[in-house]
C-alpha cells in the first residue's frame, strides 16, 4: 500500500467510456430509443402515402404546406422530420438517456458496488454524463440520417425550400441541415443537464425523466404568455426554435447565439449542481 492507495492503482483506469458504452448498449431502453428514431420518419413516410391531394385533408393552412415542402424531396422530407420531432420527443429521448443513467443503477441497488471497485466519483459521474450525451448524439444523427435517405429515395434529391427563403440548393441545403441538427443538439443541452441532475437527487429512474420533460413544458407554457415580456429571454427553452433562422434568406443567426449561451449557461448550471450533490452525498442503494 502506498498513501494514495494501492500499489498500481489508477483512479483513471477504473470505468472506461467503452466499457460504459458498450453496457448501455445492452438495454432495452437504449435499443428501444434508438430504433424509434429510425420508425419515426418510417411512420411518417407511410402516413404521407395516405394523402389524397385534398387540402383539407393536410390540415389546411400552414401545416398543410409544410406537407407540399416535405413531400418536394429528400432534404425536405429531413426538414419536416426534424420539426415535428424537435418539440417534444427528442426531449423525452434525451431526457430517458440522462434521467435513466445514475437512477436505474440506484434503483437496482447497483450504485454502491459501482462506487466499491473502486471507481472515483467524480470519475464515474463523468463517464455516465458523457456516454449518455454521446448517445443523445446518436440518436439525434439516426433520426436525421434515417429520414434522409427514405426521403431521397422516395421523393428524390431536391433543393431545399421553405416559406421564408428562396431554393437553397441541396449543397447548400445539407449544410444547412448540419446546423440544423448541430444547434438542436446543442439545444438540447438543457433538458440533458436538468434530466441529469434529478437523476442524480432522486433514485426513481421515471421520476428523473418526467420530472425533466415536465419542467420543460412548463417553460414551453410560460414562454407562450406575453405579459412576461423580457423576462421569457431567461426561460431554458425561449430560444429553442431560433434554428428555423437557418432557413430564411439571409441566414439569421442572432437568436441562435443568444440560444446557444443560454443553452450552455444552464447546462453547465445543471450538470456542476449534479457533481456537488453526488461527490457529497451517502449512496445506500
Amino acid at each position: 500500500m502506498t498513501g494514495s492507495g494501492a500499489v498500481g492503482y489508477r483512479p483513471g483506469r477504473t470505468l472506461s467510456f467503452g466499457a460504459e458504452f458498450r453496457r448501455q448498449a445492452t438495454r432495452v431502453r437504449t435499443r428501444m430509443a434508438l430504433g424509434f428514431m429510425v420508425l419515426l420518419p418510417v411512420i411518417i413516410l407511410i402516413a404521407f402515402q395516405f394523402d389524397t391531394g385534398d387540402d383539407d385533408g393536410n390540415g389546411g393552412g400552414e401545416f398543410g404546406s409544410l406537407i407540399d415542402l416535405a413531400t418536394s424531396g429528400g432534404l425536405n422530407f429531413t426538414l419536416f422530420t426534424l420539426l415535428v420531432s424537435a418539440g417534444f420527443m427528442l426531449g423525452v429521448v434525451v431526457a430517458l438517456f440522462h434521467g435513466d443513467t445514475v437512477a436505474s443503477e440506484a434503483s437496482w441497488g447497483s450504485l454502491r458496488y459501482l462506487l466499491a471497485v473502486p471507481v472515483p466519483r467524480s470519475r464515474l459521474l463523468a463517464v455516465k454524463l458523457a456516454v449518455a450525451l454521446a448517445y443523445s448524439g446518436l440518436a439525434l444523427l439516426t433520426l436525421a440520417v434515417t429520414a434522409m435517405a427514405l426521403g431521397t429515395a422516395r421523393y428524390g434529391w431536391s433543393p431545399l425550400r421553405s416559406t421564408v427563403a428562396a431554393q437553397i440548393p441541396p449543397g447548400e441545403g445539407v449544410l444547412r441541415l448540419l446546423g440544423v441538427v448541430g444547434y438542436l443538439a446543442v439545444s438540447l443541452l438543457v433538458i440533458a443537464g436538468l434530466a441529469f441532475l434529478l437523476s442524480v437527487l432522486t433514485d426513481a429512474p421515471l421520476g428523473a425523466v418526467g420530472g425533466a420533460v415536465l419542467l420543460v413544458i412548463l417553460s414551453n407554457i410560460l414562454d407562450q404568455i406575453t405579459a412576461l415580456g423580457d423576462l421569457r429571454n431567461l426561460l431554458p427553452t425561449h430560444f429553442s426554435d431560433a434554428w428555423l433562422g437557418l432557413l430564411s434568406t439571409p441566414i439569421q443567426t442572432d437568436d441562435m447565439v443568444k440560444g446557444t449561451i443560454s443553452a450552455v449557461c444552464y447546462a453547465t448550471l445543471f450538470w456542476s449542481f449534479a457533481f456537488r450533490r453526488f461527490t457529497r452525498k451517502d449512496v445506500t442503494s
